[in-house]
């Protein structure tokens, strides 16, 4: 990831956030999120493994939830610590199955928050606002940063 494109890609994901839930409704899996995704766009194995550890996290906390109380600030604390977990294991268990591909999960909370709003609005709904909203970040990036579309 380009750190120093990254307070760029965070600031014009926020943006694109607000504007997207402002207009649209949906949230993009957190406010940040489109902005980190938008840096990997070009690694969709990346991109594939995060929203693979964000659907593990929601499934977890789910299940979870099923034999425990959690809702409110507990529940979000718990989405993103399995989120973390969720992220170690699926890059663990990638680089086993990839061998040893340069891949590996965004960040350390994207994960909990992909897995906090898809259980918030539905799994379709955020999936569909992230991957279109990080899309609009990269463009910005390219007309603004003067960012290569496949780099």
């Amino acid at each position: 990831m380009t750190s120093a494109l990254l307070p760029i890609s965070v600031g014009l994901g926020l943006v694109v956030s607000l504007l997207f839930t402002e207009t649209l409704g949906p949230a993009a899996g957190g406010m940040i999120v489109p902005g980190y995704i938008a840096l990997v766009l070009t690694r969709p194995t990346d991109v594939l493994l995060t929203m693979v550890a964000g659907l593990l996290t929601f499934a977890v906390v789910r299940a979870l939830s099923a034999v425990a109380i959690v809702f409110g600030r507990r529940r979000t604390v718990l989405m993103i610590l399995v989120g973390f977990l969720a992220g170690l294991l699926v890059e663990w268990l990638s680089q086993g199955a990839l061998g040893r591909v340069e891949a590996g999960v965004v960040g350390y909370i994207i994960p909990g928050l992909i897995g906090l709003w898809l259980d918030r609005q539905g799994i379709v709904d955020t999936l569909l606002a992230l991957v279109t909203a990080s899309a609009m970040v990269r463009l910005l990036l390219v007309v603004f940063a003067g960012l290569e579309l496949g780099t």
